[in-house]
């Protein structure tokens, strides 16, 4: 049976052992129209814009998404 009140005043927390394996920091140069673009989606959505980028390409990796692009010029 569950309480109607807990205290977590004396509750000790701790850090996720496993936060470290579900995202990594990098540093990747990304166009500023890109980031304005993206930026612009996190004022609309209430969802920051990293995690916007992050979501993106998650779903590209998720549905296999390929580039198709002509670097010849």
């Amino acid at each position: 049976m569950m309480r109607k009140e807990y205290d977590f005043e004396n509750m000790k927390s701790r850090k996720n052992p496993y936060a470290r394996n579900l995202k990594k920091q990098v540093t990747i140069r990304i166009g500023v129209d890109i980031i304005d673009y993206f930026k612009k989606q996190a004022e609309e959505t209430g969802v920051p814009y990293q995690n916007l980028i992050n979501l993106y390409l998650r779903d590209c990796v998720q549905s296999n998404r390929k580039l198709s692009i002509n670097w010849t010029q």
